[in-house]
């Protein structure tokens, strides 16, 4: 029986390694693909102008390094002003988003108030609304408060809890966390602000990662806001830097273009493979497949 087994279980083993390698090179092939455009843009950062259309291979037949160089003071202001102010934007983002949510968020998974589950669909709902539908209503809100080409409209709403994915996210991984601890930290006279403080938070440090990762990148690539509420040249961000390198009219930068769109895409990796671990720990841990 051992004998007849034996080239059977072979035989199951060949097939197992065949699926797998199978599903390797189909996940390498489809990562390649999703991956071109990027090696491209790198590709054309160092071409000049005259070639970046013109020749389509990934490895440049020339380096062109000028791109870079003349990229970064081709504007009215250096680059470094532009990473400056987006970087600005996006911690004053990451810091209004992960204090206003997580209140909203331990409010949502451990107070008992009247109308808690109306509220909450009702938070939840907000994610339908699209920023199209809500941008003009802001920006006469906004222009009342002489707030227009200034940063305060990108960053005075995150301090009141605007996101609702984020709020859900943090309710989700609050509810996962043992009452015992409330219930312990109460006997010893903590009030709520307290429990919130020195045990929900602490605890909470994935979904507060994994809020802070998503909050940066989303704000870093943010164009249609920074583009409504900015006018100042001196104010641009990233994105609406980039913009001003198109010419309608002349000739466009291309390759100034996309040497500075690596520039700009340079902190995002950096920023996500900082945080990558504790952005999977922390969507296993609220339930988001």
């Amino acid at each position: 029986m051992a004998t007849v087994d034996r080239p059977r279980q072979t035989r199951r083993q060949n097939g197992s390694r065949t699926r797998r390698l199978f599903k390797h090179l189909l996940l390498i092939t489809l990562g390649v693909v999703m991956i071109y455009p990027l090696l491209w843009m790198l590709s054309s950062s160092f071409k000049p102008n005259e070639l970046i259309f013109r020749d389509p291979a990934i490895w440049p037949t020339q380096f062109h390094l000028g791109n870079y160089v003349e990229g970064w003071s081709a504007l009215s202001n250096p680059f470094h002003r532009y990473l400056l102010n987006s970087a600005v934007i996006a911690i004053a983002s990451i810091v209004g988003n992960l204090l206003s949510c997580s209140l909203a968020a331990y409010a949502f998974a451990r107070l008992e108030f009247r109308g808690r589950r109306f509220f909450f669909a009702a938070m939840l709902a907000t994610l339908m609304l699209p920023i199209h539908v809500l941008i003009i209503p802001q920006y006469v809100l906004f222009s009342e408060l002489d707030w227009i080409n200034t940063y305060l409209p990108l960053i005075v709403p995150k301090f009141f809890a605007v996101d609702a994915f984020f709020i859900f996210l943090m309710v989700q991984f609050i509810r996962s966390l043992p009452r015992e601890l409330d219930e312990a930290a109460r006997i010893d006279g903590c009030g709520h602000f307290r429990i919130y403080w020195r045990i929900i938070l602490p605890l909470s440090i994935p979904a507060l990662a994994t809020s802070a990762l998503f909050t940066f990148i989303w704000t870093w690539n943010d164009f249609f806001s920074q583009l409504v509420f900015l006018t100042n040249p001196d104010l641009y961000t990233v994105p609406v830097a980039l913009r001003t390198f198109l010419d309608s009219e002349g000739e466009s930068a291309w390759g100034q273009l996309f040497a500075m769109s690596i520039v700009g895409l340079a902190p995002i990796f950096g920023f996500f493979i900082a945080g990558q671990r504790y952005l999977t720990q922390g969507i296993a841990t609220t339930g988001l497949k």
